[in-house]
């Protein structure tokens, strides 16, 4: 059994100081049977730490219904394993670029508050979450050296009664090792985010001193921690791949590590962001509550560990920056995963229409005199059919899904009449009655920073022939997590025209191992290898191609369901990297 504690200026282990040289590394974004390679790469590039926040929502898909919460502590395991100490950051909100920021989209009250609603939820997931750290904390012969309060709090509330009201529920709940607070080195953030008696720590991607010394301002005594040192950042589909130049990033690490400061790299290894987990921002300068902005899939994040799990530059970098802070030697790379051997192309056999897919597990038709909203539907991550009838005879008009996020494919009459999003929310062609609208609203990842985090999907103003409301919607939505076992939906022929559906195929595999996806000329959709969600496709870049974990492919036959939202082109096939 150790101690680990905060001291006036450093870290203690059992008396002695320590510098804490971490990465953050999400269990969530890895294929379980890639963790201890992941891992034993950390520890090559001279780390002696790794961090993970928690989704709530990945783990409570449904009030009090829980899936795999034990995967924490079996990574923490993998952790103590590795040799490496952890830091958890279990929220309840994480922001990492997830869905809502790790918050359920089911829950009641006002979150990041202390409303009486909202800390009810909060303590029955720490009662069933929290039992996986309090079992590892270092203390107990594990590797847990630091728990986080919330996260980033300054930059969202000020609400210091929630802030300790978790604080101590952590403690009251079996956590004994050190509590931490991380916000922006700004006054307001420090000012709003910090807990009287627990650790701040600072988040920045350059100017370390600056940063060191806003903290010291408001906290004049505590080891020095920039908890995320953002040595890259992540991407957002429709612009450009962001990168950070190897070199400048290791001089920023060097600044801090010269300030006598323990570090965390945000990235050190990214992963991806399977199965439609990513979320998005909201551009519009300092308030972000501007245009949506949704992430890609990978989250890479131009981290020094790239997605494949392979050395990058900023590896090689960074681990000369490292390698004078170690205790000794540092460790050889761990072999490289295997990567697929050949291209195998995706042998498409049939495919069923959406509204059968829908019909056969989708939710149920909800009717309302308004649209409903994701939310009410009960509908996390996939879509939203809505149908509603134009009265007539009536002469033609504008027609327009008011307040919609984020995008829908519309329909009159059973004819494709266009594609709207929320800045363009007007169909080009006016609409006549007597009339049948379809709009089938895809959700492109809920906003996981800023004051919008939590806002609602789907049609939320209504919609309007002229300006007259509609009533009279009729909805249902598709989940897509239904479609992680599909078994028993019709195929039929494949259509010519490369029409929206459920596409079923194989792929014959020699030599399986790590692979990407590429699927040219398909607009938009979800893939699912074996049962496992690869994610999000999207023909507007800069993501072109989806990672596919070795341990999912298998050698021989392997199926293929490719869910397009719009139009299908070429085969998809697979390839090494």
């Amino acid at each position: 059994m150790s101690e680990f504690t905060v001291g006036d200026e450093e870290f203690l282990l059992d008396g002695r100081p320590v510098r804490l040289l971490s990465g953050a590394l999400h269990y969530f974004r890895v294929h379980e049977a890639q963790w201890g390679h992941r891992l034993a790469m950390l520890r090559a590039m001279g780390l002696n730490c790794v961090e993970t926040y928690v989704p709530w929502n990945l783990h409570e898909p449904r009030p009090g219904v829980y899936e795999d919460v034990a995967a924490l502590g079996r990574f923490l395991d993998a952790a103590r394993a590795a040799g490496l100490w952890a830091i958890v950051r279990p929220g309840p909100y994480i922001c990492a670029e997830w869905e809502n920021g790790g918050l359920p989209h089911w829950l009641a009250g006002r979150a990041r508050t202390s409303d009486a609603v909202y800390l009810r939820q909060v303590e029955r997931w720490f009662g069933r979450l929290l039992p996986e750290v309090v079992s590892r904390q270092v203390d107990r012969g594990g590797p847990v050296l630091m728990v986080q309060v919330e996260n980033e709090y300054g930059s969202y509330g000020s609400d210091a009664e929630y802030l300790g009201w978790l604080a101590q529920l952590l403690r009251a709940q079996g956590v004994s090792v050190p509590l931490f607070t991380s916000d922006g080195p700004e006054d307001h953030m420090l000012t709003g985010g910090s807990v009287p008696g627990v650790l701040a720590t600072v988040n920045f991607g350059s100017q370390a001193r600056e940063a060191f010394a806003a903290l010291r301002r408001h906290r004049p005594a505590g080891p020095l921690m920039c908890m995320e040192f953002w040595c890259g950042w992540f991407d957002h589909w429709g612009a450009g791949h962001v990168v950070r130049d190897p070199e400048d990033a290791a001089a920023a690490l060097r600044e801090i590590l010269e300030c006598g400061a323990s570090v965390n790299l945000y990235m050190a290894h990214g992963g991806t962001s399977f199965a439609g987990w990513a979320g998005a921002n909201r551009g519009g300068g300092d308030l972000h509550d501007g245009v949506l902005e949704p992430d890609v899939t990978s989250y890479d994040y131009d981290a020094p560990i790239d997605e494949f799990g392979h050395p990058t530059e900023k590896f090689w970098r960074f681990r000369e920056v490292l390698a004078p802070y170690a205790d000794g030697p540092l460790p050889e790379l761990p072999p490289l995963p295997p990567q697929l051997a050949a291209v195998a192309e995706v042998g498409l056999a049939g495919w069923a229409p959406l509204a059968e897919v829908l019909e056969a597990r989708g939710g149920p038709v909800v009717a309302s005199p308004v649209p409903p909203t994701f939310e009410e539907l009960d509908v996390d991550r996939g879509l939203v059919r809505y149908e509603v009838t134009v009265p007539g005879p009536r002469q033609p008009y504008p027609f327009v899904a008011r307040g919609l996020r984020d995008l829908a494919v519309v329909y009159v009459d059973g004819e494709r009449a266009g594609v709207l999003t929320e800045v363009d929310e007007r169909l080009t062609e006016p609409v006549a009655g007597h009339a049948r609208v379809e709009l089938w609203v895809e959700s492109l990842g809920r906003v996981n920073y800023g004051p919008r985090t939590g806002e609602s999907k789907g049609i939320t103003g209504g919609l309007l022939h002229e300006r007259q409301y509609l009533h009279g919607v009729r909805a249902r939505g598709l989940r897509l997590d239904a479609l992680d076992e599909i078994d028993g939906i019709r195929l039929r022929a494949l259509p010519e025209d490369g029409a929206p559906g459920l596409y079923r195929g194989t792929l014959d595999v020699r030599g399986a191992g790590d692979a990407l996806l590429e699927l040219p000329g398909w607009t938009r959709g979800f893939v699912w290898i074996n049962g496992f969600n690869l994610g999000r496709y999207w023909s507007v870049g800069p993501q072109r191609s989806l990672y596919v974990p070795g341990p999912v492919l298998r050698e021989g036959v392997n199926d293929v369901w490719v869910l397009a939202l719009e139009r299908a082109a070429a085969a998809p096939y697979v390839r090494g990297r």
